[in-house]
């Protein structure tokens, strides 16, 4: 199982001052044409708020799907090193990270990953143990 909740405000870079309006527009069109790529069945959005360009995604499938939305977290953070975000998943066929629900934190052109603590060991946190 594979589950994943994530967002992303995309920026060009961590300053304000000489944010360079058509460069935002030019990585919000490239990251618009990259996600209408990756055909996702589940949620992926790109869209402008209050002047400001966010992603969120979010889906549930049974193996780690294709193409991978952590791959789109590192794309972002190469193109558009201002912007920030976090993404959760929960990916049972992750040796070693079977009970545990990852963050990728996304962060001034970095990514790094972390377990949650506040779903983590998923169980008990989550679900009970399993009982045959």
């Amino acid at each position: 199982m594979f589950e994943y909740h994530g967002w992303i405000t995309v920026r060009e870079s961590a300053g304000e001052e000489g944010e360079d309006d058509s460069r935002l527009r030019q990585i919000v069109e490239e990251l618009r044409e990259r996600i209408s790529l990756m055909d996702s069945p589940y949620l992926l959005d790109l869209r402008w708020m209050n002047g400001e360009p966010f992603i969120h995604l979010g889906g549930h499938s049974n193996h780690r799907s294709t193409p991978d939305v952590l791959e789109l977290f590192g794309h972002v953070a190469v193109i558009a090193p201002g912007s920030y975000g976090l993404l959760h998943v929960r990916d049972d066929e992750d040796r070693g990270h079977e009970n545990e629900v990852r963050v990728l934190r996304l962060a001034r052109g970095g990514l790094t990953e972390h377990t949650e603590p506040l779903l983590s060991p998923c169980v008990p946190a989550l679900e009970d143990p399993f009982n045959e």
